[in-house]
C-alpha cells in the first residue's frame, strides 16, 4: 500500500511538472491561460468580421505547438477546420520571419500567386496529418490539445498568422489566429499579440515598415508584391489605424 502511494505520488508529481514546464514555456512564450484570457477580450471587440468565437494557436522558433486555445465556452463553438487553420498560420509566420525582418501570413498572399515572386510557397511545407488528427477530441483546445508539443507544419497566405518578438527584439516563434474573415483574423492576431507585450516587431514589408496587412491589390495586382484582398472596409479601416491604435514597441537597446 505504501508502495502504491508512493508511486502514485511521483506519478502526480511528473504530470504536474510537464504541465508547469508547458505553462512557462522556455524561452519566454505565454501560457495557454495568458493566451485565451487575451483572445477573448480581443473577440469581444470589433475586429471588421462577423463576431465569432476564435481559435489561436502559438509556436515556438522551432515551429513546435506549444498551446491552443478558443474563445468560446467550448470546442465545438467555433469552426472545427480553424483549428488547424491557426497552427498552419503560425507555423507559417514564425517559418518566413527573421530577428530582422518579420512577415505576417498576410503578407504573403501576392507575392505566392502565379507570377509572383514566391509562387508555389504554400506548398512547400505540409501539414503533419498524423499530427493534426491525432489525440482523444475532449482535449482539443485544453492545455493538453493533442498537437501540443508537436510540429504541426502547413503554409498559409491569408490574414491572421504574426511573429513573435520580445522586448529584446528576440523572435520567439509565433500566433496564429482562425475562425472568422481572414482580415478580421488578421486584426485579432494583431491586438492579441499586443496585448501579450509580443509585438517588438523590428521591420516589415508594409508601408507602416512593420509586419501589418497591405490592402494594395487593384485588378489583381499588388502594387507593392505584397497585398492581400479586403474583406470589409470595416476590417480595411481597423486594420489601417493599428499602427495608432496598437503600435508595435520598440525594442530595447
Amino acid at each position: 500500500m505504501k508502495k502504491s502511494k508512493a508511486f502514485s505520488a511521483i506519478l502526480t508529481f511528473m504530470l504536474l511538472s510537464t504541465i508547469l514546464s508547458l505553462q512557462s514555456f522556455a524561452g519566454g512564450l505565454p501560457t495557454h491561460s495568458e493566451i485565451k484570457k487575451a483572445l477573448k477580450s480581443v473577440v469581444g471587440e470589433n475586429n471588421g468580421g462577423f463576431g465569432l468565437n476564435m481559435w489561436a494557436t502559438v509556436v515556438d522558433r522551432d515551429g513546435v505547438v506549444r498551446a491552443v486555445v478558443f474563445s468560446g465556452s467550448n470546442r465545438g463553438e467555433q469552426w472545427p477546420g480553424s483549428r488547424i487553420i491557426s497552427a498552419q498560420k503560425a507555423n507559417t509566420a514564425n517559418a518566413f520571419s527573421l530577428p530582422e525582418l518579420a512577415l505576417s501570413t498576410a503578407n504573403l498572399f501576392s507575392a505566392v500567386q502565379p507570377g509572383g515572386s514566391l509562387y508555389g510557397l504554400q506548398h512547400s511545407n505540409p501539414v503533419n496529418t498524423e499530427v493534426a488528427y491525432r489525440g482523444p477530441s475532449e482535449n482539443i483546445g485544453t492545455i493538453n490539445d493533442p498537437i501540443v508539443g508537436y510540429k504541426i507544419g502547413g503554409v498559409n497566405v491569408f490574414g491572421g498568422g504574426l511573429a513573435l518578438y520580445n522586448n529584446n527584439g528576440q523572435l520567439l516563434g509565433a500566433i496564429g489566429v482562425s475562425g472568422d474573415s481572414s482580415c478580421a483574423d488578421h486584426n485579432i492576431a494583431w491586438k492579441v499579440r499586443h496585448k501579450l507585450n509580443l509585438d517588438y516587431v523590428p521591420k516589415g514589408v508594409s508601408p507602416t515598415k512593420d509586419d501589418n496587412i497591405v490592402y494594395d491589390i487593384t485588378d489583381s495586382v499588388s502594387a507593392g508584391g505584397w497585398g492581400h484582398p479586403v474583406c470589409s472596409p470595416d476590417a480595411a479601416k481597423i486594420a489601417g489605424e493599428l499602427p495608432k491604435t496598437h503600435p508595435v514597441r520598440s525594442r530595447e537597446k
